[in-house]
């Protein structure tokens, strides 16, 4: 454990630009609260070396387990994830000392000649390395009267972009979050309304992670916590965990604050799983007080997933391949 005032912090990254610069942006903020210098410890991930799709290696937590393995190891402080990268479950030697507040939750299309979704062609080939957009992309154009060819994808934002500006795909979804992080969030031609395709669940936030046991530091990132990032994300995890779903599972969730002129007085939480072919959709959602603690979070994503089991949910859940 890292006590002296005078010592770094040390920050265990992903090495992505997009990880790099999310980071920075949470060590700036730690810096501004300690008073202490804080140093960024990149860290190699399987997710970022392995080249297979996400749902053939496992889905959540590859992105994961090496930052905390180097935080239980002592060699990193306090480490930075994507929130939609975190597996449900929390380990018990170590805690989300903070979840910032949350960027952007929604896709982002980046299109040739700056195309919206609707104005893509029939047939147009998108790129996209998630169950969860191929299916909501498929019934979106459905809808329209057209379809689409999902085209799985990988890589960081240059590669998938790349794709669209070579000529290979007509478009590409990404989080919108992850594009104004990097500061390319002009390039997006189309930001999909979570009316229309749900983010996967606490896509845009962020979890700051260090040891159980290291309550001074717990106390110190505390401050960077927004209280209704948590509530919302907590509410979607628990619906994801619910229905027994990684991220290599069709399933979206969003949970928004809905306000009564400035008062901030109910939860609306939503939900979907649907086939790849985006043919069939069950699509629920759920109102309540704000939650003000985590077990109330928690029953308000158990409760709407429950009622998503109780209309063929599961039924949908098996449909894992690209």
């Amino acid at each position: 454990m890292n006590t002296r005032p005078d010592q770094p912090l040390r920050l265990g990254t992903r090495r992505s630009k997009l990880a790099m610069s999310q980071s920075g942006h949470v060590a700036d903020a730690v810096r501004a609260i300690t008073g202490r210098p804080v140093e960024l410890v990149e860290i190699t991930t399987y997710g970022d070396v392995s080249r297979e799709h996400l749902a053939q290696i496992g889905g959540t937590g590859v992105f994961v387990t090496a930052l905390r393995d180097a935080l239980l190891r002592g060699e990193v402080d306090f480490a930075v994830h994507s929130l939609k990268d975190l597996p449900t479950t929390q380990p018990d030697d170590l805690v989300i000392a903070a979840m910032p507040r949350r960027e952007d939750a929604r896709d982002a299309l980046v299109a040739r000649d700056g195309l919206t979704f609707e104005q893509l062609p029939d047939g147009a080939r998108i790129g996209t390395g998630s169950p969860r957009r191929t299916a909501q992309l498929n019934h979106l154009a459905l809808s329209l009267g057209k379809r689409i060819e999902t085209v799985p994808i990988r890589g960081n934002v240059d590669t998938r972009i790349g794709f669209v500006r070579d000529g290979e795909l007509d478009a590409v979804v990404l989080a919108a979050a992850g594009l104004n992080r990097i500061g390319r969030g002009d390039e997006a031609t189309d930001l999909l309304s979570v009316d229309n395709v749900l983010p996967a669940p606490g896509q845009g936030a962020q979890a700051v992670e260090c040891l159980a046991s290291d309550t001074d530091l717990i106390a110190e990132l505390r401050e960077l916590d927004d209280p209704f990032t948590r509530a919302a994300v907590t509410a979607e995890r628990s619906l994801l965990a619910a229905l027994e779903a990684g991220c290599s599972a069709p399933v979206g969730a969003f949970a928004d604050l809905l306000a009564d002129g400035q008062v901030v007085n109910e939860m609306r939480l939503r939900g979907v799983v649907g086939t790849l072919d985006g043919s069939t959709l069950v699509q629920l959602s759920t109102t309540g007080p704000v939650p003000q603690s985590y077990d109330e979070a928690m029953a308000l994503g158990r409760e709407l997933a429950d009622e998503m089991l109780a209309k063929g949910a599961a039924g949908l859940m098996g449909e894992r391949s690209l």
